[in-house]
């Protein structure tokens, strides 16, 4: 496997991590609301995974960033400053950044 997507995966596995725990703190705040979407853990760090398991995880993160899209709008429109929502919210940036680059490494190996 590519030393560049071995890295990549290795961060997006930790800033995956701190996700599930920032997901975690969103919904114990806010029982009342729906918790942020999950984002599965990549079952392993092979090349078979990438292919068969990275494109539900790249919908995941999607459904993540927009629901991280509805925290901001509610911010800007008045609501109050969450830091549990800001954590959520900058964790999935972290994530879309690695998504990105590992999307970006799998595209230009394939060729």
């Amino acid at each position: 496997m590519d030393v560049r997507l071995v890295q990549l995966l290795g961060s997006f596995v930790a800033a995956r991590n701190q996700y599930a725990l920032a997901r975690l703190e969103y919904a114990l705040r806010h029982p009342e609301e729906p918790a942020p979407p999950v984002i599965d853990r990549l079952p392993e760090a092979s090349e078979r995974a990438l292919r068969e398991d990275w494109p539900r995880l790249e919908t995941q993160l999607g459904d993540g960033l927009a629901f991280a899209a509805v925290l901001e709008r509610r911010r800007r429109d008045g609501g109050r400053d969450d830091p549990t929502a800001r954590y959520v919210q900058a964790t999935l940036q972290e994530l879309d950044q690695y998504a990105r680059a590992i999307r970006w490494v799998l595209t230009v190996t394939e060729t």
